[in-house]
């Protein structure tokens, strides 16, 4: 059974290195690369993972319409408000593009 766990499975590559496992023989036995095997060697602990920067979405471009469109419903009556599909299809036949 692999580890479950970044941790664990540096501490699995430890224990069998010790042992006299070979390199490479490591990389076959837990499905890693050579950097990986190199990497639990040096350190217990693995490197944390970077942070990647907020992606932008599809709804970004639409926000500032969609606002005015909610703003424009709180002083219109009940049945007169925009639902969730009424702003999606306004939202999508701005942007149709036809041939």
């Amino acid at each position: 059974m692999p580890p479950k766990t970044k941790v664990d499975l540096y501490a699995a590559i430890r224990r069998d290195a010790r042992a006299g496992m070979p390199n490479r023989a490591l990389q076959r036995k837990y499905g890693v690369g050579f950097r990986t095997v190199k990497a639990a060697m040096e350190s217990v602990w693995p490197q944390p993972r970077k942070q990647l920067p907020p992606r932008k979405t599809r709804l970004d471009a639409f926000k500032p319409a969609i606002d005015q469109m909610l703003r424009a419903d709180l002083d219109a009556p009940r049945k007169q408000r925009h639902t969730v599909k009424r702003i999606f299809d306004r939202c999508w036949t701005s942007t149709v593009r036809w041939r």
